[in-house]
């Protein structure tokens, strides 16, 4: 069983996977985040941003999910360090409490960035819950998913 784990080899160890045989070829990925903020937080919203003595709360998570993305490789141990080509940051209010966070991201190499855009999104919630905590605990990342990617072996889409 743990041979069917890509990051495990025949001695049950974790190990980095071996890409030097892989083609390059274009890579993209597409993860989304949702965070549901308190109705006094959305309240707060100024030209579609909440602003706060840190600064612009989501002008800021953007920020930090493109930091993430540069980052991924020394936070997630096995994960490659990658040159991206692009990352894509987008924010928007999708309903009456939910902030939808989009991150794309885009590389010409062996190995994909799944774990780039999930990492993107995710850190860019967390950003808007470190910024907004000071009014509410009372906010919840509901999710994080990768929506789609192409290039390697297979290509995924989620249906929405």
């Amino acid at each position: 069983m743990a041979n069917d784990f890509s990051h495990i080899n025949n001695k049950d160890q974790p190990t980095m996977v071996d890409v030097g045989d892989k083609k390059e070829s274009v890579r993209t990925a597409h993860a989304r985040s949702v965070i549901t903020l308190t109705k006094e937080l959305v309240q707060l919203l100024d030209n579609k941003d909440i602003q706060t003595k840190k600064g612009p709360v989501f002008q800021t998570a953007i920020l930090a999910g493109i930091m993430a993305c540069k980052q991924t490789s020394s936070l997630i141990p096995l994960c490659h360090p990658l040159a991206l080509d692009k990352c894509n940051v987008e924010i928007q209010i999708v309903n009456e409490l939910d902030v939808q966070i989009d991150c794309t991201v885009k590389t010409t190499g062996k190995t994909g960035v799944e774990m780039e855009a999930l990492t993107g999104s995710s850190v860019a919630a967390l950003t808007v819950y470190d910024m907004c905590k000071a009014f509410s605990h009372d906010l919840v990342i509901r999710e994080t998913k990768l929506m789609e990617k192409s290039g390697g072996k297979n290509d995924f889409r989620r249906e929405m």
